[in-house]
């Protein structure tokens, strides 16, 4: 048995990242300057996008896009039940209520049917999930979709992830929200950011992050043979990025290609080997796709005599870090007193699926452990 610990997600950080960060240190600017700018720039430019706004986290994201849509109280937001929290609680932050939606159970997505089903006159936004980083169709669901109501991505899983068309996820026309948190594949420890197509829309963005001021620090220390004095024109938030953070995401943002070809070969070993047990286990579709971004690798375990409860445990007591992505949630404490529908494909793939170790810092010797293990499990 391994003596270390394997997590499902790690970052992936060289002397290059270390650099830069040691050269903000030196310059004595950490806050939100010039290197959030760059790094905003780059990220819009690798997307094929004409905007970025960064922020404190994809949640940060998330509320804010909803905010200048317009939700407020009353509205509805629909979104899958299989996601992370915030994808729904955002709604709640803005006294809306959030309508959750199955998910198909072989892309674990929703689909156009499924939000259709869901929509209402009370309906503000829809919120797609792309979930462990297979791209949804947003073409195909913004035709069920009316236009007066806004399509908002959750896109926490899948940087990199291409449409059909060979299109960045982010580059749709929807304001769409990353995560570079600590296991994502482009990390900075914390943070998030808006891709968007609209310069006004940009410009609230940005003035909503910072207390709703209209000019930010950067803009009032930065010049100093001018006196630029800050405006409050709205009721605002502190969800800034920092140029700590911009410094090693624009390294990140360079090594992508890197990190996608090291998630693209461990995706490719776990799925030679785990093949010769279907159907006991399963695959989500796609994920060896090239326009899969492969954040998450999910496998669905359907055996008679093992749980995927008594795989994970048995696999976490080898010190693998497997994981749950993730429990409904319309059946949480918080959501379940709202006596929403059964949700029927979501409660039955909850059951079933789980996430193996997959990231920019594993080995192929790490994977070989993972699919061993299983095995063993198995046999």
């Amino acid at each position: 048995m391994r003596q270390n610990y394997l997590p499902f997600g790690q970052p992936n950080f060289s002397d290059e990242e270390i650099g830069a960060v040691t050269k903000i240190l030196q310059l004595g600017w950490i806050g939100m300057g010039q290197e959030t700018i760059d790094f905003e720039e780059e990220l819009a430019e690798s997307l094929g996008v004409p905007f970025v706004v960064t922020v404190n986290s994809c949640t940060s994201a998330l509320f804010l896009s909803l905010l200048t849509c317009g939700v407020t109280s009353g509205d509805e937001v629909i979104c899958p039940s299989l996601t992370w929290c915030s994808t729904a609680n955002v709604a709640l932050y803005l006294r809306a209520t959030p309508i959750f939606c199955d998910v198909d159970p072989q892309t674990l997505c929703a689909t156009p049917e499924l939000i259709e089903q869901k929509i209402t006159s009370r309906t503000k936004v829809v919120i797609i999930v792309h979930f462990g980083g297979l791209a949804v169709n947003v073409n195909s669901i913004r035709q069920v979709v009316p236009n007066h109501i806004s399509i908002v991505e959750d896109a926490a899983h899948a940087l990199g992830a291409k449409f059909e068309d060979n299109k960045s996820v982010g580059a749709s026309g929807n304001l769409t929200c990353f995560s570079f948190y600590a296991n994502k594949n482009l990390s900075t420890g914390e943070g998030g950011a808006i891709a968007l197509p609209d310069e006004n829309v940009a410009e609230k963005l940005r003035s909503l992050r910072q207390h709703g001021m209209l000019v930010d620090a950067w803009k009032r220390f930065s010049h100093p043979k001018t006196m630029l004095m800050s405006q409050l024109v709205e009721l605002g938030y502190k969800m800034n990025y920092t140029d700590l953070q911009a410094s090693i995401g624009r390294v990140q943002l360079k090594r992508q290609e890197e990190f996608d070809n090291i998630r693209l070969k461990i995706a490719q070993h776990y799925y030679e080997k785990l093949c010769a047990f279907t159907p006991l286990i399963s695959f989500q579709s796609d994920i060896l796709s090239p326009n899969h971004a492969r954040h998450l690798f999910i496998i669905k375990i359907k055996h008679e005599k093992l749980s995927r409860d008594d795989v994970l445990l048995e696999l976490r007591s080898k010190n693998i870090g497997a994981s749950i992505h993730y429990s409904p949630l319309h059946l949480m404490p918080l959501y379940a007193k709202q006596m929403q529908p059964s949700l029927i494909n979501t409660e039955m793939v909850s059951k079933q699926i789980m996430t193996l170790p997959i990231s920019a810092r594993m080995s192929r010797e790490d994977a070989d452990y993972v699919t061993r293990t299983i095995k063993e499990i198995i046999d």
